[in-house]
């Protein structure tokens, strides 16, 4: 395969990623310029130096290089992270030839319909994480997650607890937790009858 087609291929995959996946679902201008300029950047290097004796080699520089640049440079989320190196994966697929010619356009299709499959909006849609400061000290993780589930109208599947003020009377917690049924932001339920008998206990 020429490559002008691997180009066209590369910016044709980007374009799919950036336009039809990524921005639709996050809407973060400022990632589509990131994605798009790594893309285009790591193709072009690759594509410049794209020699049997330096292309792994290249590629393992690129990644560590690019990740410790860009991850040190601000917090993303995982799914951010998964999408810059997925740009970063389809710029070297882009800029380095292999043979047979049909591989790159193969490896490229089967990173987007990964990504395509593993963050679809349908795929665990009532499953979400945060991290909550809670107004109050909770040493026990019972109490913890039993205010949370009422606070957040939710069923909580993990909880763990991150730092405990005891002076300034709060609890940060990393929490996991599925919404119910019948919808999210419909606010919390009237009361949590576990969270209301283990209060009482407590008094």
């Amino acid at each position: 395969m020429s490559q002008a087609a691997l180009v066209a291929i590369d910016l044709l995959a980007v374009t799919v990623l950036v336009f039809g996946l990524y921005f639709p679902r996050y809407r973060r201008r400022d990632m589509v310029v990131a994605i798009l300029g790594l893309n285009v950047g790591v193709m072009a290097v690759a594509t410049a130096l794209s020699t049997a004796e330096v292309s792994a080699g290249l590629g393992l520089g690129l990644f560590g290089v690019l990740s410790i640049i860009r991850l040190r440079s601000s917090e993303l989320a995982q799914e951010d992270i998964a999408y810059y190196f997925t740009a970063l994966a389809i710029g070297l697929l882009g800029g380095i030839s292999v043979s047979p010619a049909w591989v790159t356009p193969a490896l490229m299709g089967a990173i987007l319909l990964t990504l395509f499959i593993a963050d679809h909006p349908r795929l665990y849609r009532r499953v979400r994480s945060q991290t909550i400061i809670l107004d109050m000290a909770y040493p026990d993780e019972r109490f913890a997650t039993a205010r949370l589930a009422e606070l957040l109208g939710a069923e909580v599947t993990r909880l763990r607890i991150k730092k405990l003020d005891l002076v300034q009377d709060t609890t940060v917690v990393d929490v996991c937790f599925r919404l119910h049924p019948t919808g999210p932001g419909g606010g919390p339920p009237a009361g949590h009858p576990e969270f209301a008998e283990m209060a009482r206990g407590q008094r």
